[in-house]
């Protein structure tokens, strides 16, 4: 493959990692940001061994290692009996994999710092409107219809509201999801929590309280908490004019440990409604323009996947420019490399979002009874360690990669990832 001109749309996560994967395959690449200055959007989130590889490869697995907290353990339990819904332990599998917690930020800042370290270009305030092909080229288009580059190669990497992924002849269909989120990230101080778990307290399916510990910024920083309430989006107001007291007291009565995070709270400005909407890209190309990350596929972040997979489509496209003989070529490749992990998780997604966001009392019904026992047999504990991970199928091989020697990589962070103790919240 000859040396491509890159225009790449978007400076989150997945733009960011394409810029420094491409460019150091010889690439020449531009990253093209809607806000004045790029910055991270969102509270926290869960890096599987799938996007800790990724990193991995980029030389940014130890950095990230430093700011998150380490996660052995998902764990879910019925608000108002205590009785054990959910428990996920990721040493039901073999070879030392475990998952790790970070704010948003962290991952942005760890990938920025080494864009910016590299030299990259970065143009900022560029509001992206569309794109068109001509013969061997792609050329964007702001918001005034001019020409704000063209390249050989774009790569749309600007989220699941991208007026790139809209606009082209490959547009998904979007299904918004009913429900989404309250987010806040919170310090933890005086808050009984485990450290190395997600831990999430459930009334029926409608109501859905977690806490992921997310670590720390930057270095030198206060570890932190994300918060998250689950709610109908279009509740969302109603529970807002209800007033901050009102909603406290729900989440007390399903959780008094909550206390020392809700006592941070003194406004509605202080939570992020998160909203959700299932789509996907077939196939993720459209021209000399690929999609990668949420502009291609997003759905329900029950199992915590997003990011993750955004890394990996970033990883299956640069193997695919390595080694096919042509652009075309290549972009077929990548498609094919994508397809069948993209559908599985989102099938997977789909499936066990009803069971923990939903109005249906027969299905959190079955969740505490029936799904819960059969969770804790043998197989289906290691097939949901397995769900968790991303890694029901290799998502490795079609990407080019190589998954990391998870136990190497423990002893080798000097204590940051000591595995967890038994669990406070169980």
């Amino acid at each position: 493959m000859k040396t491509l001109d890159i225009g790449i749309a978007g400076a989150g996560p997945a733009g960011l990692a394409a810029a420094l994967m491409l460019s150091r395959r010889g690439h020449r690449v531009e990253l093209l940001e809607r806000f004045e200055e790029a910055s991270p959007v969102g509270s926290g989130l869960m890096l599987q061994p799938t996007g800790l590889t990724v990193l991995d490869t980029l030389g940014l697995l130890q950095p990230i290692l430093a700011l998150g907290s380490r996660i052995d353990r998902l764990y879910g339990a019925d608000a108002k009996s205590g009785r054990t819904v959910l428990d996920v332990r990721y040493d039901a599998l073999a070879g030392g994999r475990f998952g790790l917690a970070v704010q948003r930020a962290a991952l942005f800042n760890t990938l920025h710092d080494a864009v910016r370290g590299a030299g990259l270009t970065v143009r900022t305030g560029v509001t992206l409107t569309g794109a068109r092909v001509e013969a061997d080229k792609a050329f964007l288009l702001d918001a005034e219809g001019r020409e704000a580059g063209a390249y050989d190669l774009v790569i749309d990497a600007s989220g699941a509201r991208s007026t790139l992924s809209a606009g082209s002849s490959v547009a998904p269909k979007v299904r918004e999801l009913t429900y989404g989120a309250f987010w806040a990230t919170l310090d933890s101080d005086g808050l009984v929590h485990d450290r190395h778990a997600l831990v999430q307290r459930y009334d029926q399916a409608r109501v859905m309280i977690g806490l992921l510990p997310a670590g720390r910024a930057r270095v030198g920083e206060k570890e932190r908490v994300a918060f998250f309430w689950s709610l109908k989006v279009a509740d969302a107001d109603r529970v807002r004019e209800a007033g901050l007291g009102r909603w406290k007291t729900h989440i007390l009565d399903c959780w008094p440990d909550c206390a020392p995070l809700l006592d941070q709270i003194a406004d509605w400005e202080q939570l992020t409604l998160a909203r959700y909407a299932h789509r996907t890209m077939r196939p993720p190309v459209s021209g000399r323009i690929a999609f990668v990350g949420d502009s291609a596929h997003s759905t329900s972040p029950q199992l915590g996947q997003g990011a993750n997979m955004a890394l990996l489509d970033v990883a299956a496209l640069a193997h695919a420019l390595d080694r096919a003989p042509d652009l075309d070529a290549a972009l077929a490749a990548y498609a094919a490399a994508r397809r069948n992990h993209v559908a599985l998780f989102q099938l997977l997604s789909l499936a066990f979002t009803p069971f923990y966001q939903s109005d249906s009392t027969l299905l959190a019904w079955l969740r505490d009874r029936l799904v819960a026992t059969i969770a804790r047999t043998p197989p289906m504990q290691a097939l949901l360690a397995s769900i968790v991970s991303g890694t029901l199928i290799d998502p490795f091989a079609p990407a080019g990669l190589g998954e990391c020697d998870w136990r190497a990589v423990g002893a080798s962070a000097h204590g940051l990832l000591r595995s967890a103790p038994d669990a406070i919240s169980a």
